[in-house]
């Protein structure tokens, strides 16, 4: 079964993320212990799958994707502390446990989000120890710094503040935060895992506009299981999104047209994956299982 085998790829998968966990530390533990609670909190660990998997549908074999799996939970995961604090979204659960701030206090989450953005790119960089001067390596580091930054997750998390502190969205700007602040580090991520393995420039459009319709559709069915879904399933409090009174995809198209969106966009991308002539059957079932799911 699919979620068998999925089940036991992500633990693969935190094994590696885990493997690449600050140690040796010195007075500094206090902020260490907050990024490593922070990482070892659980999640899907989406991104780093989407690497793996991405890299072995054009035949990658080596464990160069590793460093970039590990960087991009780390990066991930410094976006939800600092989306929790109460400067953001004020949230205190995050996947059934309290947010980084509750545990450590918000000015230790602050700190334990810089460690993980910085510690994030220091371990992308240490890919060169074993292929120096590797050029896929090169573009994947340069391609990770501007989906994490302005042009990507950050720009779009820039924009969600401000409406939110208006009030006012339009659906053009809401597409514009769902494409940079969710959208940007899932396209990063099958991105990579294709770069690492030399696809070449129409495997990478092909991977890029399977990636675009992946991450809205992902984003749609967060928006949707904030108004279906319970506490407990989610691992977060429900209905947040119409508590802060914040516009959600649900918002302007309703939950029956989100729902069949939801659908469309990952046939869609089912059937631009099955389009290329390399395979990968665990990839293809990953992006039908993300339609389903209840957390």
């Amino acid at each position: 079964m699919f979620k068998d085998e999925l089940k036991v790829k992500t633990e693969e998968v935190e094994k590696i993320i885990y493997s690449y966990l600050p140690k040796d530390i010195d007075f500094q533990q206090t902020v260490v212990d907050a990024m490593i609670y922070s990482v070892e909190a659980g999640g899907k660990r989406l991104r780093p799958l989407l690497i793996q998997e991405t890299y072995r549908l054009f035949g990658g074999k080596k464990d160069i994707c590793k460093p970039f799996m590990a960087a991009m939970e780390f990066i991930h995961t410094y976006s939800l502390i600092h989306d929790d604090l109460p400067a953001m979204d004020n949230d205190d659960m995050r996947r059934g446990k309290p947010t980084t701030h509750i545990k450590f206090g918000e000015a230790m989450a602050v700190l334990a989000g810089d460690g993980l953005l910085n510690y994030g790119f220091e371990t992308a960089l240490s890919v060169f120890e074993k292929y120096p001067g590797n050029e896929c390596a090169e573009k994947a580091l340069i391609y990770l710094a501007r989906s994490s930054g302005i042009f990507g997750m950050v720009g779009g998390q820039t924009v969600d503040v401000e409406t939110d502190s208006t009030g006012v969205i339009t659906k053009d700007k809401l597409d514009f935060v769902y494409d940079l602040k969710t959208g940007a580090l899932l396209l990063a991520s099958m991105h990579i895992g294709a770069l690492l393995a030399g696809a070449g420039e129409k495997e990478l459009f092909c991977i890029d506009e399977i990636a675009k319709k992946v991450g809205l559709a992902f984003q749609i069915q967060d928006d949707i299981l904030d108004v279906t879904s319970t506490t407990e399933e989610l691992g977060k409090p429900v209905g947040s999104d119409d508590k802060n009174n914040k516009a959600t995809y649900v918002t302007f198209e309703g939950i029956d047209k989100a729902k069949e969106d939801v659908r469309r966009l990952s046939t869609e991308a089912v059937e631009l994956l099955d389009s290329l002539e390399f395979k990968n059957e665990f990839l293809r079932n990953l992006i039908v299982y993300l339609i389903d799911r209840n957390n």
